[in-house]
C-alpha cells in the first residue's frame, strides 16, 4: 500500500519511517512533487492536520494521513500548544521557538508540559483521526544536539534525559508521534485484515 506522509520536515518522516511495516510504502510530499507548504489554518491540531491530509489527498488523489503536534504547557494556559511551530514568529527557528519558550517560563516553578500530536487520515474516501500525548516538563536549559523543534528542553516523565538526548527508539516508544503512529498502524493493520 502507497502512502503519503504530508510532511517536508525530513527528520519527522525518518522518524515515522522506521515504525512503518514493510508493506506499507511511506512517501514524502517531496516524493510525490508537491513543494508548496500547505497552510496551518486550523484553531486546533486536528484541524490543522486534516487541512493537510485534504489538500494532498484532493490535489493528488493518494491516501495520505498528516499530522500537528503542539507542546501545551501548564503555566501558559497549554501555549504555544496549536501556535508551536510559530511560536516566535512566523519566519523564526526551532532555535528562536524554544528560547521564547525559556524566556516565558524564566522563574516558573510549575515546568510540566505535555506534547500532543493529532494524525489526520484519509483512506478510501473516509477520514480517520488518531492522538498521542506524553506527559513531561520544560527544563531550564537547552541539553543535547540535534533532534528537532523543543525536543533539547523537553524531558519525558520517568526520564532524566530530554527527547534529544534519548535513543530514537525510546523516543519513539514515549513519545507523542510514535503513539500516535502506532494507533495509526494497528488501524492500517486491522483494514488490511478485513
Amino acid at each position: 500500500m502507497k502512502l503519503v506522509f504530508a510532511t517536508h520536515n525530513e527528520n519527522k518522516f525518518a522518524e515515522v519511517k522506521v515504525l512503518m511495516p514493510s508493506h506499507i510504502q511511506l512517501v514524502s510530499l517531496t516524493d510525490i512533487g508537491c513543494t508548496e507548504d500547505i497552510p496551518e489554518t486550523g484553531s486546533t491540531l486536528k484541524a490543522n492536520a486534516q487541512i493537510k491530509a485534504d489538500y494532498v489527498t484532493e490535489k493528488f488523489n493518494l491516501s495520505c494521513f498528516a499530522d500537528d503536534t503542539g507542546l501545551l504547557v501548564n503555566a501558559l494556559n497549554d501555549a504555544p500548544g496549536v501556535y508551536s511551530a510559530r511560536y516566535a514568529g512566523e519566519q523564526k527557528s526551532a532555535e528562536d521557538n524554544m528560547n521564547k519558550l525559556l524566556m516565558a517560563l524564566k522563574g516558573q516553578s510549575d515546568r510540566k508540559a505535555r506534547f500532543s500530536t493529532v494524525i489526520a487520515l484519509n483512506l478510501n474516501d473516509e477520514r480517520y483521526s488518531f492522538e498521542g500525548t506524553v506527559e513531561g516538563e520544560i527544563v531550564h536549559q537547552k541539553k543535547g544536539a540535534g533532534g528537532f523543534g523543543y525536543d533539547p528542553i523537553f524531558r519525558p516523565d520517568g526520564y532524566d534525559k530530554t527527547f534529544v538526548e534519548l535513543p530514537l527508539e525510546t523516543k519513539n516508544k514515549i513519545g507523542h508521534r510514535g503513539k500516535a503512529i502506532l494507533l495509526l498502524i494497528r488501524f492500517l493493520e486491522n483494514s488490511k485484515s478485513r
